[in-house]
């Protein structure tokens, strides 16, 4: 089965666990689980999903440590599951990795609509850069003529292909900040970072809209995959997730919201760049 269709869930409480998986499989997903934090991050390694929820309370190692193993080789989905009401565990469960929450008890509805707003959203291989980079330039050599063959090659001056145009887009560049939208790279000062899917899809959307004020309300949208306002209910939470993926995301490309180089913040509305 294709990667992108596979989930594992990791939940000691069994049924939970069977109603999550249930959720899952309705929605098209192969699903495997896990009861322990040690048993999940190995199964998340052998079957490489697109999703993943994880429970903060594990028997062994708690969610949090779990997220952070889990990084260090995929970029999965998280979502993390938690009976905690208390901000700080979900705010450092976000620090950890995670791209959403949902705290228990939690509507099977609302677990579904999460995983498609996710799924909507690009998924790429995990990689390392120098992967990404050796993949793209075995594919342009996959079109450039072969000396084998005896073909010329083509004129400089040619027109490029639509094909090409269509599909290479130039790196976004601002006063160091190189933003790469096509292998999903950032770059500040000459120097790659590695950035979790939701800040790249954050930092990108703020580098579509330049100078333009994009609400926290436009941000959490853009997350969900939704193009436009359909209407779809935005809670304090939502808009809280926003605030703390942005600390996440200045304080890996070192931006100080005090005197932001790239991202300031307008108060009580929103973000935009800075140039």
């Amino acid at each position: 089965m294709d990667n992108s269709r596979v989930a594992v869930v990791v939940e000691d409480d069994q049924d939970i666990r069977e109603l999550v998986s249930v959720i899952l499989n309705q929605s098209g997903f192969e699903v495997h689980s896990a009861s322990t934090g040690a048993d999940g991050v190995a199964a998340i390694r052998e079957h490489n999903p697109a999703i993943v929820t994880l429970d903060l309370g594990l028997p062994d190692i708690d969610g949090f440590e779990v997220a952070r193993r889990v990084r260090l080789f995929s970029d999965a989905y998280i979502i993390m599951l938690t009976g905690r009401a208390d901000e700080m565990d979900t705010l450092l469960g976000l620090e950890t990795g995670a791209d959403d929450y949902l705290t228990k008890p939690f509507r099977p509805r609302e677990l579904r609509a999460r995983i498609s707003a996710m799924m909507r959203r690009p998924r790429v291989s995990f990689e390392s850069p120098a992967a990404v980079r050796e993949s793209a330039m075995e594919i342009h050599n996959s079109v450039m003529p072969s000396p084998a063959t005896g073909e010329t090659e083509p004129d400089r001056e040619a027109e490029p292909s639509p094909t090409a145009t269509e599909t290479v887009s130039q790196p976004a560049s601002l006063d160091g900040l190189v933003v790469n939208n096509d292998d999903r790279t950032v770059e500040v000062d000459g120097n790659e970072l590695e950035l979790t899917r939701t800040e790249f899809d954050l930092l990108h959307a703020l580098v579509e809209s330049g100078k333009q004020v994009r609400t926290k309300s436009d941000l959490v949208r853009r997350l969900r995959g939704e193009d436009y306002d359909v209407g779809s209910y935005i809670s304090d939470a939502d808009e809280r997730t926003i605030e703390v993926h942005m600390a996440n995301l200045r304080r890996k490309i070192g931006d100080n919201p005090r005197d932001p180089r790239w991202i300031k913040t307008v108060r009580g509305v929103g973000y935009r760049l800075v140039h």
